[in-house]
């Protein structure tokens, strides 16, 4: 996907070796990137071992929130496909001990559904 789609919303997967260079400070020694999706600035990372959402803040995106789910964690999760009138796509995670899911938005976007497989094969 090109940069465009990506400030559209729309999600692009990214390179495992890039990412894992990237995370290299707060990944475990014996961890490892299995795929890396962008949505705008944030980032949905899968691992061997967690999920780990970043949220990159403020105007420059330097400060970043990093959100570590191991998968035994994940109870649910949900995904809502675009359709003729509501061009969103969303994905939900609920997480044990929250009330509230974890809620990220696509724009008319096919790697919903990657996402939504990718967190099939890990957390179940």
């Amino acid at each position: 996907m090109s940069i465009f789609d990506g400030l559209l919303g729309n999600a692009s997967e990214n390179d495992n070796q890039d990412t894992q260079q990237e995370l290299t400070r707060i990944l475990a020694s014996d961890e490892r990137v299995e795929k890396a999706y962008s949505i705008i600035r944030d980032q949905i990372i899968f691992t061997n071992k967690r999920l780990i959402l970043v949220d990159k803040q403020g105007v420059t995106g330097k400060k970043k929130e990093y959100l570590s789910v191991p998968y035994r964690s994940i109870e649910r999760f949900s995904m809502e496909t675009t359709g003729h009138f509501d061009l969103d796509a969303e994905l939900k995670i609920w997480v044990r001990g929250q009330t509230e899911p974890i809620s990220k938005t696509f724009r008319n976007d096919q790697n919903i559904h990657d996402i939504s497989r990718a967190l099939a094969e890990y957390a179940l």
